[in-house]
């Protein structure tokens, strides 16, 4: 199943960056949904290429029943970015992967964030799988649309966090 979502945001990539790198940023939105940072992360200098791996535990009482009855009451989630380092106008572009514990569900995705002037475009697309034979693209279906939402919070929450910054 595709991902494929845009927003813009009224800050620079190396704001939107930081932010999106932050701890207690990163704990905020987890929590927002219900969940909790178990770990977070960042090998390296966000100015430049970096790692950042965080550790989730999510609630599944947004998912169908069969899925919830297959995975749980939550799910940990282990997302990793490998960042590029930025190009000479500021833009940049992770490759992001999320493996789901104790679920055949992974997410493999780019998130690219693209100057705009004094603004930065974050742009996701990937693809959600699942390897359950016969099941996994009914699962991979219904995880979608719960990825997509949790990938999405992160944006909208960057700007309520930099608004009240």
């Amino acid at each position: 199943m595709a991902l494929s979502t845009s927003t813009t945001l009224p800050y620079s990539v190396q704001t939107v960056t930081d932010v999106f790198t932050d701890e207690a940023f990163l704990k905020h939105t987890s929590e927002h949904v219900g969940g909790e940072l178990k770990s977070l992360t960042v090998d390296g200098d966000t100015s430049a290429a970096f790692t950042l791996t965080a550790v989730r535990t999510l609630p599944t009482t947004r998912l169908p029943d069969f899925a919830r009855k297959f995975v749980g009451e939550t799910i940990t989630v282990t997302q990793t970015e490998n960042w590029a380092a930025p190009l000479p106008d500021g833009s940049r572009e992770a490759k992001v992967t999320m493996k789901v514990s104790g679920a055949p569900v992974t997410v493999d995705a780019v998130q690219r964030l693209v100057a705009e002037g004094t603004s930065t475009r974050v742009d996701l697309e990937g693809n959600v799988t699942s390897s359950i034979p016969f099941m996994g693209a009914k699962i991979a279906d219904a995880a979608e649309p719960f990825i997509g939402k949790a990938l999405n919070v992160q944006a909208a929450q960057a700007k309520s966090w930099l608004e009240n910054r």
